[in-house]
Order: C-alpha cells, then sequence, then structure tokens
C-alpha cells in the first residue's frame, strides 16, 4: 500500500479522498490555489502546498507544478478526483515518467473512452448496443446530412471529445444541422481543443442510467448497479438515485453484462461508469465512459456499503479485487441531491460569495458531502457545487421522504443555492412515481 499520496483536486472530492487515505492508514498531500489558501482540503491533508494563482490553467490544471509537489513531497500516488485532470491520459503518462502511481485507469483507456466515436465503435465491435448514428466523426455538411436522412430527424450533433453539454446541438430538420454543425464544432475546439463532432440519433424522453464498475489489473471486473441520472438542466446532473425505479431484474442483469464488455473492450481497471440511454420500451444504448470516479458515486457506497474511492486506491497500487459480482447485494434505496451556489430564479446563475452561516442535515441515513464551513468564502473560480446531501431509505419512498426532511434541515445563508429548487422536485408528482427523464426538468418544474 501507498504511504503518502497527492490530492490533485479540491473542494468535497479532495476531502472525500482525505478521509478514504486517512482510513487506509495513508499521509496525504493537498495542493491548493491561492484562492484556496484556508480550504478545507488544506487543513485535513498531512501536508498542504500552494500550486499557483485561483486561475485553474495556472493551478489545477498545472501539470508541471503537481508532479513538482508530488517528487517535493515523496507522494509514491496522485489521485485525480474528479474534473480537471482525472480523465487527461497525458497527466496519467506524465506520473508514470516521474515514477508516480496514477490512481485511475490506464492512458490507453482514457483515450479510447474520452474520444466518443472511438469509444462508440469499441463497444459496438463488442456487441454492445449503441444510438443509431455516424460510424465514426463526421467530416464535413454533405456526409452529416447524408447521415441524418438516414436514420432520421431528431438527432443530436456531439462533439468527440465532449462532455457537460458542451458541443451538443440537438437538431430538427437540415435546414438546422448546417448551422447546428459549425456551432458545435467552434465550441468543441474552444472547450476541448478538438473540433471533431459525430451525430446521432435523438432518443425523446429518455432516462439517463449509468452503472458502476470496479475492475482491477489482474483483469477481474464487477459491476456494482446502476444509478439513474435522468434529473438534469443543461445536460448537467442534479439529483441521482439507485436503483433506477424503471429496470426489471431482467433488464439490469443485461445492461450489467453489457458494461461489463464495453469495460473489457479497452482493458479497462480502477472504479469508472458506463452510460446508458433507455428509452420508454426498455431499450438502452451505451452513450459513453466515464474513466473516473464520479460526483454521484456516494449513491452507489450507500445501497452496496462499499467504498470505491479505497476501491481504487487498493487497485492502483496492485491489489486485486477484495470481491465477486456475487458479493454485490443492493440493499434499499439511495438518492443524492447536488447543491449549488447558484441562483434557479435566475437561470442557475452562479452566485459566489462569503457562507454567514452553514448548518447541516443528520439523522439515520443521511449524509453530507462538503467542504462548505461557516466563514467560507465561495469563490467564482471553480464549479458552484458547493455541497452533496446523500440519502438512503429502505425503499424509494421513504428515501424522497428522508431526504426532504433533510433538505429542510439544512441551512446555507450568504449565498444562494439550489435547496429549494431539490425540494421542488421531491414534491412533484411525476417523480415521486418514478416518471422522469433527461428533459423531466424543462417539462415538469416551474422555477420558484
Amino acid at each position: 500500500m501507498f504511504k503518502r499520496v497527492l490530492i490533485a483536486n479540491r473542494g468535497e472530492i479532495a476531502v472525500r479522498i482525505i478521509r478514504a487515505c486517512k482510513e487506509l492508514g495513508i499521509e496525504t498531500v493537498a495542493v491548493y490555489s491561492e484562492a484556496d489558501r484556508g480550504a478545507l482540503h488544506t487543513k485535513l491533508a498531512d501536508k498542504a502546498v500552494c500550486i499557483g494563482p485561483p486561475s485553474p490553467s495556472r493551478s489545477y490544471l498545472h501539470i508541471p507544478s503537481i508532479i513538482a509537489v508530488a517528487q517535493m513531497t515523496g507522494a509514491e500516488a496522485i489521485h485525480p478526483g474528479y474534473g480537471f485532470l482525472a480523465e487527461n491520459p497525458y497527466f496519467a503518462e506524465m506520473c508514470a515518467t516521474a515514477g508516480i502511481t496514477f490512481i485511475g485507469p490506464s492512458p490507453r483507456a482514457m483515450q479510447l473512452m474520452g474520444a466518443k466515436a472511438q469509444a462508440r465503435a469499441a463497444v459496438m465491435a463488442a456487441g454492445v448496443p449503441v444510438v443509431p448514428g455516424s460510424e465514426g466523426v463526421v467530416k464535413g455538411v454533405e456526409e452529416a446530412l447524408a447521415v441524418a436522412r438516414e436514420i432520421g430527424y431528431p438527432v443530436l450533433v456531439k462533439a468527440s471529445a465532449g462532455g457537460g453539454g458542451r458541443g451538443l446541438r440537438l437538431v430538427h430538420s437540415a435546414k438546422e444541422l448546417r448551422q447546428a454543425l459549425q456551432s458545435a464544432q467552434r465550441e468543441a475546439e474552444a472547450a476541448f481543443g478538438d473540433s471533431q463532432v459525430y451525430l446521432e440519433k435523438y432518443i425523446e424522453e429518455p432516462r439517463h442510467v449509468e452503472f458502476q464498475i470496479l475492475g482491477d489489473r489482474e483483469g477481474n471486473i464487477i459491476h456494482l448497479g446502476e444509478r439513474d441520472c435522468s434529473i438534469q438542466r443543461r445536460n448537467q446532473k442534479l439529483l441521482e438515485e439507485a436503483p433506477c425505479p424503471a429496470l426489471t431484474p431482467e433488464l439490469r442483469e443485461e445492461m450489467g453484462q453489457a458494461a461489463l464488455k464495453a469495460a473489457r473492450a479497452v482493458g479497462y481497471y480502477s472504479a469508472g461508469t458506463v452510460e446508458f440511454l433507455v428509452d420508454k420500451y426498455g431499450r438502452y444504448y451505451f452513450i459513453e465512459m466515464n474513466t473516473r470516479i464520479q460526483v454521484e458515486h456516494p449513491v452507489t457506497e450507500m445501497v452496496t456499503g462499499i467504498d470505491l474511492v479505497q476501491e481504487q486506491i487498493k487497485i492502483a497500487a496492485g491489489m486485486p479485487l477484495s470481491l465477486n459480482q456475487e458479493d454485490v447485494v443492493i440493499r434499499g434505496h439511495a438518492m443524492e441531491c447536488r447543491i449549488n451556489a447558484e441562483d434557479p430564479k435566475h437561470d442557475f446563475r452562479p452566485c459566489p460569495g462569503k457562507v454567514t452561516r452553514f448548518h447541516l442535515p443528520g439523522g439515520f441515513g443521511i449524509r453530507v458531502d462538503t467542504a462548505l464551513y461557516n466563514g467560507m468564502e465561495i469563490t467564482p473560480h471553480y464549479d458552484s457545487l458547493i455541497a452533496k446531501v446523500i440519502a438512503w431509505a429502505p425503499d424509494r419512498e421513504m428515501v424522497i421522504n428522508r431526504m426532504r426532511s433533510a433538505l429542510e434541515e439544512m441551512e446555507i445563508e450568504g449565498v444562494t443555492t439550489t435547496i429549494s429548487f431539490h425540494k421542488q422536485i421531491l414534491d412533484n408528482a411525476f417523480f415521486r412515481r418514478g416518471e422522469v427523464y433527461t428533459n423531466f426538468v424543462q417539462r415538469r418544474l416551474q422555477v420558484s
């Protein structure tokens, strides 16, 4: 096992990783920007080192600084968390060059699954269903028009290197396609340095269902069930739950095996997530694989009792998986609400500022992952996620009630948050019946 691990991240995920390391008897090194000088992760780590100014490009994304701090402090491994450098194959390669273990999958697996068109081809070859679309990236307007005619409108133009809704356009006609193609390419180039796009058939009213997987370096791989992440706005997840209320045991088994096929197709090890769209007829289609720990990983931890971050660390240290597929048992129902410093009444505008009062909910079955504390300054430099409230209960109805109660108890003053918006979701009759899909927020909620 490693003696010392550097966490190349900030916020609640850095705190989460530090806690996992402490339980394993591992010393931790935190890195921070000048804007995060007083952040919680810097206080909890055994050692904290400043790596640059507030701008992510000069701090949390600056590979030479992070590698240098790891070498200076004697860290044997680096955990990237999620976001920033978590899915950057070049960073993983630089870690290996420096003799430092990257806590994550191989650079090859990240590269294959990070390029959506390549990932699509790889899983198709493994027999995993994919959404009808182009064979790979489209090379021009005429090819895009031909593909769209073949699969039928509406279609999605998607950035090959994309994520988080960037480089994504919904197109309803040939007339719209030319402009959508160009704007998606420009946005993809600006966001990812890669303008390549591909086309997919738009699946109407789908659920977004993802399977959590774990694999070791010896080729053993298992799945830990699914999460329903359909409650989104602008393709950003807001609320996640496990298990998905719409899956039958037979469909769950079939999709779980498909997720394992997709992971084996790229020789995957570490924690990862295989994501699918599921239509109203129960047909499912692979859309992408996230080669990192997910924001919503606590939902799976609550229903399985398995610490995913510790498993990641053990796998990176060369240990085999400690459990088999039959050891994974899903108990009860879990739900996560992402609390952001945003104003739902003004199109979810970010709301940085100083937290003047902060009270966490508690009680049986409630967990809160956060790096907040009273007096903390939420800066405009980073993601607006400030806390994750996770609830567990024996069944879905009870977990909704327990989450609702926790949000009533939670207090954050000084900044505007999405707590009230989550209460609206939980109170919605369609949501309570489990009738959700990826455009649920637009169709079923009036923000108030």
